[in-house]
């Protein structure tokens, strides 16, 4: 599937509005998918018409977060840890560095990435069933998307310790305590997120993250290291041989079983 099939985008008052159009794979963050997110986002930035965006999804899910099987490919194993650190610092990156109100639609649980960079913009309207998951430990991986500063800067140490280690924090738990501004009916989702966003342009406010960008961008940079080290390290690649078995996916089970087999030599 392309990037433009994988993306709708449709306009209206000047706010742009991005929806993760893959709901077969739980809207996954593919290659193609992250590839047509960057290039819309430079496009509205680069757009005078085109004042405010908001992200959303198609389905029961808003994300799934990164489709590691689609990612990963066969290569050189120095290469493949220099893609891995650079694909996700642009991911997030491109959250970082957009200029004007970005708005969060949540129409469901957003798990990994999309959860981490979903707490980058500058507002999250939620549905009463999304969550939000963040099972890096279970996955072998290390924090990401900022989550390691946003996290406990938003829930304080000690819950945010608790969902970046496999905690599930639903949307009322996660307005509770001030990490997403608004839950909402279901039927109202883009209503809603479209007047936040309309709103949010005429306030003049600037960014929610402005003053803390550039601790943003460091803790992106050292995160992205970190998880490319534990991509390439045991504990990872054994959960994806076992996951990617279970499914029935035996090209990934290969190139895992691959890298893990000729890791001592790398």
């Amino acid at each position: 599937m392309s990037s433009d099939s994988m993306l709708i985008v449709t306009d209206k008052n000047g706010i742009r509005t991005i929806k993760l159009n893959n709901p077969r794979k739980l809207n996954a963050f593919t290659p193609e998918m992250m590839a047509g997110l960057e290039e819309n986002l430079k496009q509205a930035t680069n757009d005078d018409k085109v004042t405010g965006v908001i992200i959303t999804g198609t389905g029961r899910y808003y994300s799934a977060g990164v489709d590691f099987s689609g990612t990963i490919q066969p290569m050189w194993p120095s290469d493949l840890k220099a893609h891995i650190r650079k694909s996700n610092y642009d991911l997030f990156n491109n959250f970082l560095s957009f200029p004007k109100p970005l708005i969060m639609a949540l129409n469901g649980p957003a798990v990994g990435a999309s959860a981490t960079s979903s707490r980058l913009s500058d507002v999250i309207v939620a549905v009463e069933l999304a969550s939000f998951n963040t099972p890096f430990a279970k996955l072998g991986l290390v924090p990401e998307g900022c989550s390691s500063y946003t996290f406990p800067k938003l829930l304080g140490e000690e819950l945010a310790s608790k969902v970046l280690k496999g905690k599930i924090l639903s949307s009322e738990e996660a307005h509770a305590c001030g990490f997403i501004e608004y839950v909402v009916p279901d039927e109202s989702l883009m209503e809603r997120a479209q007047e936040v966003a309309e709103e949010y342009v005429a306030s003049g406010k600037p960014k929610r993250w402005a003053e803390e960008l550039d601790i943003l961008k460091k803790t992106n940079e050292k995160e992205s290291i970190a998880l490319a080290n534990a991509i390439m390290d045991v504990p990872f690649m054994s959960r994806q041989m076992k996951n990617a078995w279970k499914k029935g996916s035996y090209a990934p089970v290969a190139i895992f079983g691959l890298m893990r087999l000729t890791r001592p030599v790398w």
